[in-house]
């Protein structure tokens, strides 16, 4: 076990204290490690022992080797555990936005972070496996990175996400093998990356893909063949994954009634608003906010 990560419970929600935006660091899970979920991206390794992982994507037998990737708002917990022993590995929403924006272009970190998680009905959650050589390098880099706890995390942001960074690489080159990525030099259409952005900025705009389309100065048709190539999804389906992200952190942050916050992502319509949350979280919104409560200023 390490020193006391840079993560505080309220209830039933993980949120980040002391301005840490990466860290990386040993869990011992005995029994049963209850349901949560957490305002940041996180990669659980598992290191020994054996356990269960519970999630909305079922139930997954673990052994030593194992990755799982969690998007933010995901919920998730551990059952049956006997001494299983995770290095778990998290960073902020706001470096994903900031200085990790630039892997949407990558073929594989964009996979890895930003589209993978949601291809073939995975509701946000990604499982992988690291063999040998992968697990050492992997594990080199989150050495790495626990040992920069001791470090004031103001001074030592760029160590931070270039450890992070090497830790990402070698788990999305793992990832793109299984799933059949390319990591060809192309990247991802710069159409692609400005229909991202510009329904990121204004999720309550009611988007159409026509709209969308015209924006771009190209046949919506079109548009949608370079998207879905680009993020196994269409622009509207990946508006709407944005959207449930953004409601559910609103959820755990905020006071916010849900009719509100469900305008604030643009489903002004409260029904249709519940229906796309509990069809993504397999909670209704109330029941979320209920179970996972909120955390103040984080």
């Amino acid at each position: 076990m390490t020193e006391d990560p840079p993560v505080e419970n309220t209830r039933t929600l993980l949120h980040f204290i002391d301005g840490s935006v990466a860290y990386a660091g040993h869990y011992l899970h005995e029994d049963t490690h209850p349901v949560h979920t957490h305002s940041f991206v996180e990669i659980a390794v598992v290191m020994s022992g054996s356990g269960v992982h519970h999630s909305l994507a079922g139930r997954q037998e673990l052994q030593v080797g194992d990755a799982i990737l969690l998007r933010p708002g995901v919920w998730h917990g551990y059952e049956h555990c006997r001494r299983l022993d995770l290095y778990n590995c998290c960073f902020s929403t706001e470096l994903l936005q900031r200085e990790l924006a630039w892997t949407r272009q990558d073929p594989q970190l964009g996979h890895l972070l930003w589209t993978g998680p949601y291809s073939g009905q995975r509701r946000g959650i990604l499982y992988t496996h690291l063999h040998d050589d992968a697990l050492t390098g992997c594990l080199e880099h989150l050495d790495g990175l626990q040992k920069l706890r001791t470090q004031p995390p103001g001074d030592y942001r760029g160590d931070l996400i270039g450890r992070l960074m090497l830790f990402l690489s070698g788990l999305a080159r793992v990832v793109a093998e299984t799933d059949q990525i390319s990591g060809g030099s192309a990247g991802t259409h710069s159409a692609v990356l400005d229909a991202m952005r510009m329904m990121e900025d204004r999720p309550a705009h009611q988007w159409t893909l026509t709209e969308l389309a015209a924006e771009l100065h190209l046949a919506p048709g079109y548009l949608v063949r370079l998207f879905k190539s680009a993020t196994g999804l269409p622009p509207m389906a990946y508006l709407s994954r944005h959207r449930v992200e953004l409601a559910a952190a609103r959820l755990l942050h905020t006071d916010q009634p849900i009719n509100r916050i469900g305008e604030s992502v643009g489903w002004p319509d409260q029904n249709y608003f519940a229906r796309r949350f509990k069809s993504h979280y397999g909670l209704s919104a109330s029941v979320y906010r209920t179970r996972f409560t909120r955390a103040i200023k984080h």
